[in-house]
Formats: structure tokens, sequence, C-alpha cells
């Protein structure tokens, strides 16, 4: 039996999706940035070439531009970061002849809503230049995006480590096939976080094999270490993985393609221990593989210089914005003894409760952020909440909205998203689900 997690249960609550919204997909990706969430291409029944912007307050999508010379064309299996106001996709290019020569990185300016030239596209015989993958792990430590292994065309796994300095968009090789007996090895489908110095590493496909070993990498002193996994979990791939608090969040994956499960695992990086997570009575988790995991709310920011993990979020011109989060679990008394639950979902067209939210800036254009109507009936509310969530989270209306920033983005509790994933529907909103630990 699996050891279970000291924390409390979590609740896991579907949120429905209007017709605009992306179709339902898998292999895709995904990451946030100041409280919306970016998805880019994947597969339903064939390679996708869309881009989109989700609004979790408003539950709104927003479909943005992926055309132009410097735009990204179909992707599948690759990875997308974001760093200061821009987003770094890499990988996935369908295979073909020129893949190789090419670098497969695009970069989305989010402040112009565009995309632009990353200089360098086209590697000479002086540069360094990881070619093109997928199923590789991206993640962002300091000012350097670090990408590990990947599958690559006609070569199978990879155990390349690449590392991309923001600063001056130059690429370095971490380390190559002659260092593969210090790390991971080859490897693909795997998921990988950043917390504080280091990037964590788990489970994924070395050549055709499943694996559930576990890595850290520390970035000061350029160093692999391998952790232990007693009472972990099994062997997974097509996984996803998230930074939350001092811990990492597990979710999903398979130890085959036909086989999603709907495991949430947490790993202390205090008690260097696993735990799966008990789920409340009514809420039960989707089985998915190949989907997305992305974080929103203070806690699920580490401590890296990345304003979408980062303690200060910087705004476009270079400016940071102060983070105040004056919301503040309250006791889940409503539970009651027995832990039963009335789960209901907040539907995009209706509003719920005596007091309903809306954008500010539809009644007073000099702030931002969200207000409250007394006994209004609006057309678009907080969507994210249900009974329990509502009222574990305590937020009255200065508290969300706060003079200095007015952002509400800033204030949003903690949730977890699983964004698309198989088994998916064909011809059918994308499927988002929300998990919600209960002593967040």
């Amino acid at each position: 039996m699996p050891a279970m997690s000291q924390s409390n249960p979590c609740l896991w609550t579907r949120l429905p999706q209007s017709s605009r919204s992306p179709r339902d997909r898998y292999k895709h990706a995904c990451c946030s940035y100041d409280g919306n969430v970016y998805i880019l291409g994947g597969r339903d029944n064939s390679c996708l070439r869309d881009f989109w912007r989700y609004s979790v307050v408003c539950n709104e999508w927003t479909e943005l531009n992926c055309t132009g010379e410097a735009a990204p064309e179909e992707l599948e299996e690759h990875s997308m970061v974001a760093h200061k106001g821009f987003l770094y996709m890499f990988g996935g290019m369908l295979d073909s002849a020129y893949t190789k020569w090419r670098c497969p990185l695009w970069v989305y300016d989010i402040g112009e809503q565009k995309w632009v030239h990353y200089q360098g596209k086209m590697s000479t015989p002086q540069t360094q230049m990881p070619n093109n993958r997928k199923g590789h792990s991206a993640v962002v430590v300091g000012a350097a995006m670090l990408v590990y292994g990947g599958f690559i065309d006609m070569k199978g796994s990879s155990q390349d480590f690449w590392s991309l300095d923001f600063d001056t968009m130059a690429w370095s090789l971490l380390n190559g096939p002659q260092q593969g007996s210090l790390g991971p090895g080859p490897r693909h489908s795997h998921s990988a976080i950043a917390h504080q110095d280091c990037m964590y590493l788990f489970g994924g496909l070395k050549g055709l094999r499943e694996q559930k070993d576990f890595w850290k990498w520390n970035s000061t002193s350029h160093t692999w270490s391998s952790l232990k996994n007693k009472s972990g979990p099994s062997r997974l791939m097509g996984h996803s993985a998230v930074a939350f608090k001092d811990s990492m969040l597990l979710f999903g994956g398979g130890e085959s393609q036909s086989s999603p499960k709907n495991c949430l695992w947490r790993y202390s990086f205090a008690t260097q221990t696993w735990g799966q997570i008990a789920v409340l009575p009514g809420s039960s988790p989707p089985d998915k593989i190949h989907h997305c995991c992305v974080g929103l709310g203070p806690s699920y920011k580490s401590s890296s210089s990345s304003p979408c993990t980062g303690s200060h979020p910087v705004l476009p011109d270079g400016r940071t914005r102060p983070f105040k989060n004056k919301c503040f679990p309250a006791p889940l008394t409503f539970l009651g003894s027995d832990g039963a639950i009335e789960l209901e979902t907040f539907s995009p067209d209706r509003c719920y409760g005596s007091k309903t939210l809306t954008h500010s800036s539809e009644l007073n254009n000099s702030k931002e952020g969200l207000i409250e109507n007394d006994g209004q009936e609006v057309g678009k509310c907080l969507t994210f909440e249900n009974k329990a969530f509502l009222r574990q989270w305590s937020c009255t209306e200065e508290e969300l909205l706060d003079k200095e920033d007015g952002d509400i983005a800033l204030h949003l509790p903690d949730m977890l998203l699983v964004v698309g994933g198989r088994p998916c529907t064909r011809h059918s909103p994308i499927s988002i689900w929300q998990m919600t630990l209960t002593d967040s």
C-alpha cells in the first residue's frame, strides 16, 4: 500500500468550458503567467497549430495570433516556460529533413502580444544549439531555461542537457553522452520542476522502458544526485509535475499509453519522502496521460527569478509589482463529521450567493480587478470555485482589491489545473480540472 500524505485530502472539480474554447487535446504545452494560462499546439486527431490564453478569474478563452514568420508551426510534445514577460517554446516540430539544422525555439512577447524573432535560429559550425526533439523537459532556474533529454528522430531517447541564458540568448551544453553515467541518462516523456537552485526530474521513458527513478540537478555545483523513491510513484511516463511550497506535486501518467492513472503524489523536499494525497468523498480526479499541470496562487511560486514563479512579478516595462495576498484559508468546518461534501460547479453565465463578483472595469475604468455588487446578477463571476472552495477562502472586497496593484491575479487562491490529456473527446472543449488542497 502506498504511503498516504500527512496533509489533508484534496478536492477535485471539473470546470465546464464554453464553445469558445480550444478543442480537447494531448501532447500540448502550457504555462501560467500573471494569472493567465497559455496553451500551444498538441494533438487531437492531427497536429494542431493554435495558441490560446485562458483567464482563470473570468473563465474566458482568447485565441492569440499564431501566424507569421516568427511564429511556430504545428507542434507536439514541446515545452513552454515564462520569464520576465516572455514565453519560450522549444521543440516539438514535425519531423522533416531540415529540423536538425534549425534551433526549434520561438519567443512570444506577452505585453506586446506578438511573436519576436529569436536571433541565431540557424545553426553554424561556430554555434552550439540543440536540434529538434519531443518529450523533453524545460524549467526556469534563475535567468536560464534548462532543457533535458527528449526523443530525437532516428536517434531515440537523448541525454543532452542544455541551458539557454535569457540575458544573452546563448545556448550551452551542460552534459552530453560522455557524462551519461553521472545523471538520469537517455530520457523522454518524463517530468521536471525547478525548486530554488535545483531541478528535479522523475521517471519517463528510457528507450521503450518506463522508469521510476528520481534525480536532482544542483545548478550551483553542476552535479546530479540520485534521490530515493521508496514508497513513491511507480514507473510512469506522460505524467506532469509542479512545484508547490516546499514540495513537488506529481499527477497522472501511466506505465503505458493505454493505462492512464489519476494518482496525485507529493514529495517533501524537507523530509525527502513521498506521500499519496487522499481525495475528499464525492470528488473524483480524472485518469490522464500526456496532459499539462499548471499551478496558480502564491504557494505555486518558487524562489526562481521568473515572474511566473517569483515572489515579485515584473511588469513589461521592467518595474516590479508588489505581491500582497491577503486571502487566507478558513477552517473547513462545513465538511461535518462524516466528511461529506456537496459539490456545485459554477457556470460561466451564472452567479451564486448574495454577492457576485464582476470586472470593475465595467463600472469604474479607473480601477482594475474585481468588486462586489450586492444582490445583482452579472454576466461573469469567479468560475473556478464550488461551494467548498468559496467557503475555504475568506476574502473581502478590500482584500481582493488592493489599491497599489489592483490585480486579482496576484490574489488568486492556490489551485492546480489539469489541462487536456488523454483520454480526450473529439470536437469538444478542452478538459480542465481544478485541484485544491484543503490545507493550502
